[in-house]
């Protein structure tokens, strides 16, 4: 495997984290002997677009909470993230902040009551926008894998969408699903 590609999986990222844990994606790369980071460029209150407002099974256009984010590896970027909450869940809380949240989202939604017990991720490739381009510095010719992952409680209601797009060139998803 080139030192460039990086091999991700979903389940790290699934479960909430014990106290005093640093989140999943700094925790992946410490393992592996690299180094993650994560920039936040935009959290708070949106309209929620079509797309986003039917996977959160809300009205489009009704207020979710959004989290943007850069992700880094060894200081490269290497993932867009933008994650989404229907506001009732997430409205008030260092969800709706660009502070880091210690464990990860994934904890704190935990604290909060919301455990998800379901996930469906929708994984296709396509040429990446201008702005992911100059995001993630790529040229506007190699695709980006583009990761939707709809996270749903015990009672299967969403509680959180993720939208990834990653460098295809430097991914690969890996899913490991045990039968029985």
């Amino acid at each position: 495997m080139d030192t460039s590609e990086w091999v991700s999986t979903s389940m790290p990222y699934l479960t909430p984290r014990q106290k005093g844990q640093s989140d999943a994606w700094g925790a992946e790369t410490a393992a592996r002997g690299r180094r993650g980071s994560q920039r936040i460029v935009h959290a708070g209150e949106i309209a929620a677009p079509f797309e986003i407002a039917e996977l959160l099974g809300i009205g489009e256009g009704e207020a979710v909470v959004v989290r943007r984010r850069v992700m880094y590896l060894d200081d490269r970027p290497c993932e867009l993230t933008d994650t989404y909450y229907p506001a009732h869940i997430a409205r008030g809380t260092r969800l709706a902040g660009t502070a880091k949240i210690p464990g990860g989202a994934v904890s704190l939604l935990a604290e909060l009551g919301h455990v998800g017990a379901r996930v469906r991720e929708d994984v296709i490739a396509r040429l990446p926008s201008n702005e992911e381009c100059d995001a993630l510095r790529t040229g506007t010719d190699e695709p980006v894998l583009q990761l939707t992952r709809v996270t749903l409680d015990g009672h299967d209601q969403p509680i959180q969408v993720d939208r990834m797009a990653m460098p295809g060139h430097l991914q690969r998803l890996r899913y490991e699903i045990r039968i029985g």
